[in-house]
């Protein structure tokens, strides 16, 4: 490579031509494993360019959004990389959306199109099919370089349901072959997570803009997971909690030990992960490869721990990185080491540094933001999480915390997933329910007093709960997310039918 190429390359590059200059550099190198199939960056670029075409065709445009309700698949990778191309940003929505939920975003965003498996979803928006630009006779020539506005715009419904979206605010170049803090170029990425979420997709992306190989799952399985990691020597990859106890556990059922000893980077993220869960994963990899780290979408605040700090802080989610972080009770006072209150940060470049609303406002206090979530710092200022403050239960004049009760439920064998809300209770206000999800063979094992006798040694009394549901579904998605708010309603509007 001779010294301008060099340069080029090391000069930042709109996102969606990163891909351009990767294929330049080695166009046989392999960017993407999906379902069996490996394909090479030339590959890539061409099939982006097709598509990016097409969609200027549809009247795709720089600066507009482009809303994708695609699940993890190739064409999904194509479309957001030919967005880019087109100078646009993506807005990818679960392709599982009722078509209610689908609107309500749409007017949000006001995409220029919505490219989704059914065409007929919503009158009076343009909608385009999955196949636009997969006619290997298209144009596949290079775009001009365009820079979009954002680069991309996540959507959120929060804990209220009410859908908003996060338009992040980091530039939307990145120099080609550039990887991540703690990564190196050209390190194999693998890919669990439903892509329509941040994290995945933020990760996943700047895997490839690293110059990396993704392999992607399509659809979490643990066993397949091992297999993967196996095979395509992975080294890094970005996990929930709920993904890590599903591999733990089919570690354990497995009859021959997988070869993980490529993995150098675990990240985990979106929800408390239990103490003896990550010991275990510690124990089992070293700690010198588990990381935590603990933010939202919006960027405002980040906090990041080591596998080696968080030995000697179990339970925490590290200290803040790039931001100021301040824990207020309900007075707006600041509070001391070991006093649960509400967490605020403030980004390093400023309020709305990071990212901006569309459909819904930060709660602040003055310029510092919230998440939502309570928790405290010890005398070493490092953060622990207590639980979603619109999800904290008040029973009996008590403040109890949700995610506390779900991680010592989680801890027995037989629990697959649980959930734990309050409902109303004329003595107490509200009472602790959970709902429990048990694992197949414990369907006819796993009962109230079971579960009851289990806590005794974890919780206080007043945290255990009083009532309990148990349901064959999963109560969390595959990126760990569970939505107790519409739980709760679904229980209230249950009763209400029952009293009428």
């Amino acid at each position: 490579m001779t010294t301008q190429t060099l340069e080029a390359v090391r000069t930042p590059k709109p996102v969606g031509h990163v891909f351009s200059y990767l294929s330049e550099m080695e166009p046989d190198r392999p960017l993407l494993t999906i379902e069996g199939r490996t394909v090479t960056r030339a590959e890539f670029d061409m099939s982006t360019n097709r598509r990016a075409h097409a969609l200027a065709e549809k009247g795709v445009q720089q600066f507009d959004f482009v809303t994708i309700a695609l699940p993890n698949c190739l064409e999904f990778y194509e479309f957001v990389v030919a967005v880019w191309k087109l100078g646009a940003t993506p807005n990818p929505v679960s392709p599982r959306l009722p078509k209610a939920e689908l609107r309500d975003i749409v007017e949000i965003a006001n995409p220029r199109l919505v490219i989704c498996q059914n065409v007929e979803e919503l009158e009076g928006v343009l909608t385009v099919s999955p196949e636009l630009g997969s006619d290997v006779s298209l144009p596949s020539s290079p775009l001009p370089e365009k820079k979009p506005e954002y680069w991309k715009a996540m959507t959120s419904g929060g804990s209220t349901g009410r859908p908003k979206l996060i338009i992040d605010h980091q530039e939307a170049v990145w120099i080609p072959d550039e990887p991540l803090p703690f990564q190196r170029s050209g390190a194999t990425y693998i890919n669990p997570g439903p892509l329509y979420h941040n994290a995945p997709f933020h990760f996943m992306f700047s895997a490839l803009f690293g110059g990396g190989h993704v392999v992607e799952m399509t659809k979490f399985d643990p066993l397949k997971f091992l297999e993967l990691v196996e095979q395509y020597r992975v080294n890094w990859v970005v996990l929930v909690p709920t993904m890590m106890r599903r591999i733990w556990a089919a570690k354990q059922e497995q009859e021959r030990d997988f070869d993980v000893s490529s993995l150098e980077f675990v990240l985990h993220t979106a929800s408390a992960c239990p103490v003896p869960l990550k010991e275990n994963w510690i124990n089992w990899l070293g700690p010198e490869k588990i990381f935590e780290v603990y933010s939202g979408t919006e960027r405002s605040g980040v906090c990041f721990i080591t596998g080696q700090e968080w030995l000697e802080h179990k339970g925490s989610v590290g200290k803040p990185v790039g931001c100021k972080m301040k824990v207020l009770d309900e007075d707006g006072n600041e509070v001391g080491p070991g006093e649960i209150g509400e967490i605020y940060f403030l980004a390093e470049n400023g309020k709305n540094s990071t990212y901006h609303y569309v459909g819904a406002e930060a709660k602040t206090q003055g310029d510092w933001e919230s998440l939502g979530d309570l928790g405290y710092v010890d005398e070493d200022g490092y953060l622990y999480i207590a639980d979603r403050r619109v999800d904290m239960i008040v029973s009996g004049g008590a403040n109890i915390f949700p995610a506390e009760v779900e991680g010592a439920l989680e801890q027995h064998p037989g629990v697959a997933s649980v959930a734990v809300i309050g409902l109303p209770d004329e003595d107490l206000g509200n009472r602790v329910h959970a709902i429990v999800q048990p694992k197949a063979e414990w369907r006819d094992t796993l009962t109230e007093d079971v579960l009851r006798e289990h806590l005794s040694s974890l919780l206080v009394l007043y945290k255990t709960p009083r009532t309990y549901e148990f349901v064959e579904d999963a109560l969390r998605d595959d990126a760990g997310k569970v939505r107790r708010s519409k739980l709760r309603e679904e229980r209230m509007s249950l009763t209400a039918k029952v009293q009428v």
